[in-house]
């Protein structure tokens, strides 16, 4: 590789660790084993190639490689990459958010009129706060999952709240807790009149954001109060390792029949996709779940981290 591209892409991890990352000069020459004079001057030559604007131009070589490799073998239509050096769990979520913020604006700046179907998660929650104030009311967002948690409580990652409040556009709840106490309660959930307008304005979405959440011990959906331990052993017993919308899916990626599955409320997602569905996950917890995800064909498009692609791309087919 020419000593000026390996300069560049060393200066751009530099612009990533100090103004994504939060990390200091010091932190910086650690990572990258370089002096702190080099970090120094790393990072200034990123500003004056113009890296650095809103927000740090992260489209390192090697990820816009493993970005490339993982739209053939998976079938992507778009896919982003972040860089990952030695950062710890916060710092990978963080720069997820930055990129996956990247993502969503390009389609909320659209002038014209869009219905944005959004799922939920922290991965999501977190690109969103990331996203500039954007006056947008023509939009649409649309949830695809229950606004409601098992204990009467309004779901916090209701991402589609959050960019109605960024972007001004009118938002749609879907009016049902995610998990029903049972498939004849959900019948009734699903056939409310509500629920239906909800579902046929889905049916009308431009575009689909979506979180990939992990089935195991401590795993989200337990976490936040939406399935119980036992529901998460039996989903387990039933192999499944990964949800989306709390729909459960096994290493595969094929969706998994059971009977906490059955009473799951949310609009489910098409394989292959219909519209462009953008899956948002990273992070060492998430590699299974995001690999079955790939595997189902669920989504067309992704952001992810270096260390997910990697495993993404080495894994059987």
């Amino acid at each position: 590789m020419p000593k000026s591209t390996e300069k560049l892409d060393l200066a751009t991890r530099a612009a990533w660790l100090y103004y994504v990352a939060g990390n200091t000069q010091n932190e910086i020459a650690e990572k990258l084993q370089v002096s702190r004079p080099v970090a120094q001057r790393l990072v200034a030559f990123a500003v004056e190639k113009n890296l650095i604007r809103v927000r740090v131009d992260h489209k390192l070589a090697d990820c816009l490689a493993l970005a490339d490799q993982l739209s053939k073998r998976y079938g992507l239509s778009m896919c982003e990459v972040v860089p990952i050096d030695s950062d710890t769990s916060e710092e990978v979520d963080r720069k997820l958010a930055v990129a996956g913020a990247q993502i969503m604006e390009r389609y909320l700046s659209e002038e014209k009129p869009m219905v944005v179907a959004v799922g939920s998660g922290r991965t999501l929650k977190a690109a969103v706060d990331q996203i500039a104030q954007l006056e947008r009311p023509q939009h649409r967002l649309v949830s695809m999952v229950g606004a409601i948690a098992q204990d009467g409580s309004s779901n916090r990652y209701d991402v589609a709240l959050h960019i109605s409040e960024k972007t001004g556009g009118k938002h749609f709840l879907l009016p049902a807790p995610l998990l029903a106490d049972s498939e004849a309660e959900r019948a009734q959930w699903c056939n409310h009149r509500l629920y239906r307008i909800v579902e046929s304005l889905l049916a009308k979405a431009d575009v689909a954001f979506v979180g990939v959440g992990n089935i195991g011990p401590k795993c989200p959906l337990h976490e936040d109060g939406f399935i119980t331990s036992a529901e998460v052993k039996e989903l387990m017993q039933n192999r499944a390792v990964a949800e989306m919308l709390g729909l459960p899916i096994d290493a595969a990626g094929a969706h998994v029949e059971s009977p906490t599955g059955r009473r799951v409320t949310s609009i489910a997602l098409d394989s292959p996709p219909r519209r462009p569905t953008i899956g948002f996950a990273g992070g060492e917890r998430k590699r299974e779940a995001l690999i079955a995800v790939l595997k189902g064909g669920w989504l067309s498009g992704l952001v992810t981290d270096e260390l997910c692609a990697r495993a993404a791309l080495e894994a059987v087919a």
